[in-house]
């Protein structure tokens, strides 16, 4: 089994699309189409069914993913193995919003505490703001947050992958109750967030207030996951990183409510005090970090 043609079926699973899987792998599109029909053929099943314009996991798909992603992450620990070093010990402190803890950093998290298990880390999960405090303050080695605002020069930053923002709902929403694109209006419908500072949020807000939609009063939650259950039960709505809601979407539980958002993203960054020594700890983390942000662009 070539495990760039699971590369390639990973890449599809996480991008939706065959054409955005090529551009992430600088492959011409058909060469992802026949790398796709040569697992497929190996394995003789069909992986991807359309939908609308995105490409889903089949049943058949969705039971083989585990084990690709499996064979990718041995892959990957056997091409790091030289990498692993016992002797690595100490601290390490990052700052992390939940979203991007929750939802994109497990498997960087995975790849370094395999590789440096002695390391004592501490993440803190804080809103962007307070995170880029705290990087001011020296209070941590390493911050991972949405850009939010500029640095000093003595701050070091680098982008990691900018991603898409989606505003959700309960499919038992009426027409009237999905529309967020008409101005002037006074809804009942309120908006769940997790955190009233969310750099996320204050985009969406300004919207409402460009456009004069009010709202009913929020429902405050501090844990993405209640928020989505409780947009399943139509309890509001939610404007969340697109990645956190991806596989709600794709099952019909929410659905994406149409906005004009002029730019609906957010790019996240790290930061580093570049005035400071990297310990080996910090110098690994921060390798594994690029690895996966640069492969799932």
């Amino acid at each position: 089994m070539n495990l760039k043609y699971l590369r390639t079926i990973q890449t599809i699973y996480q991008t939706g699309s065959f054409q955005k899987a090529a551009n992430a792998l600088n492959y011409a599109p058909s060469t992802v189409t026949f790398q796709v029909q040569q697992v497929e053929k190996q394995l003789q099943l069909q992986l991807f069914t359309k939908h609308g314009r995105r490409m889903l996991l089949t049943s058949a798909g969705q039971k083989i993913l585990p084990l690709i992603e499996q064979l990718l992450d041995d892959a990957d620990a056997l091409s790091t193995f030289h990498n692993s070093d016992d002797s690595i010990q100490g601290t390490l402190s990052i700052a992390v919003p939940e979203s991007l803890l929750t939802y994109q950093l497990q498997p960087v998290l995975q790849a370094f505490k395999k590789q440096a298990p002695h390391v004592a880390l501490t993440i803190k999960v804080l809103n962007c703001y307070d995170i880029f405090a705290q990087m001011v303050d020296h209070n941590v080695d390493l911050a991972i947050h949405y850009d939010v605002r500029q640095y000093s020069t003595n701050i070091h930053t680098w982008p990691l992958k900018t991603y898409p923002l989606t505003l959700v709902g309960s499919p038992q929403l009426s027409l009237t109750e999905q529309d967020f694109i008409t101005p002037h209006q006074s809804k009942l419908i309120c908006q769940i967030q997790n955190d009233p500072h969310a750099r996320y949020l204050e985009i969406f807000n300004q919207y409402l207030r460009n456009r004069q939609i009010s709202l009913a009063p929020p429902l405050e939650l501090w844990s993405i996951e209640s928020i989505k259950q409780s947009v399943i039960s139509n309890l509001g709505v939610a404007f969340l990183p697109t990645f956190t809601v991806a596989t709600e979407l794709e099952s019909n539980q929410l659905v994406s409510l149409h906005t004009e958002i002029s730019q609906p993203t957010l790019t996240a960054i790290a930061a580093i005090d570049q005035n400071q020594p990297q310990s080996e700890a910090q110098k690994l983390f921060i390798k594994i970090l690029n690895q996966f942000s640069l492969r799932n662009r």
